[in-house]
């Protein structure tokens, strides 16, 4: 979504806003987003690296997983096909991460305090400035755009 987001952005040169109310919910957007939140592809490949034992893979396909999870039980209008290929289904969760009219606020404060405690508490547990430099990377898409706008929500048009 960030490359998506981007490119719309910054290279083809559409306005924020109608990225937001428009390409994000046109069909070729959102085919997009049932193929890379799909529990069965993500739930697919961690079995495959389970019995191949890959733990890179492994690793990987888990995250993949657990961002399903959490998008699933975050997204109310903008909500993902998490059953594809199998139903095109969606569920509508009474909680968003980003829409105030259905927690966001609340949601995004949550997020925030998150990422930025385990932040800490890897910087602090990891000796090497190596592995401390990658966990900061990590955590920059979350915590760069409420720093560059003052909104927990600049990231999407919204703040």
């Amino acid at each position: 979504m960030f490359a998506m987001v981007l490119w719309a952005i910054r290279v083809v040169g559409v306005p924020e806003h109608e990225v937001f109310s428009t390409l994000f919910f046109s069909e070729t957007w959102q085919s997009v987003f049932a193929i890379d939140h799909s529990f069965f592809i993500w739930g697919g490949l961690l079995g495959l690296a389970v019995w191949r034992r890959q733990i890179i893979l492994r690793a990987f396909a888990g995250a993949g997983l657990l961002h399903a999870l959490a998008d699933f039980l975050t997204h109310h209008d903008d909500a993902r096909r998490q059953f594809w290929p199998v139903s095109d289904w969606v569920f509508r969760s009474p909680v968003s991460y980003w829409d105030a009219r259905f927690y966001g606020n609340v949601f995004g404060l949550f997020e925030v305090a998150l990422v930025v405690t385990l932040t800490a508490i890897l910087c602090w547990r990891l000796a090497r400035w190596r592995e401390r430099l990658l966990v900061l990377v990590v955590a920059a898409p979350v915590l760069l755009p409420v720093l560059m706008t003052g909104s927990l929500h600049g990231l999407h048009g919204m703040g």
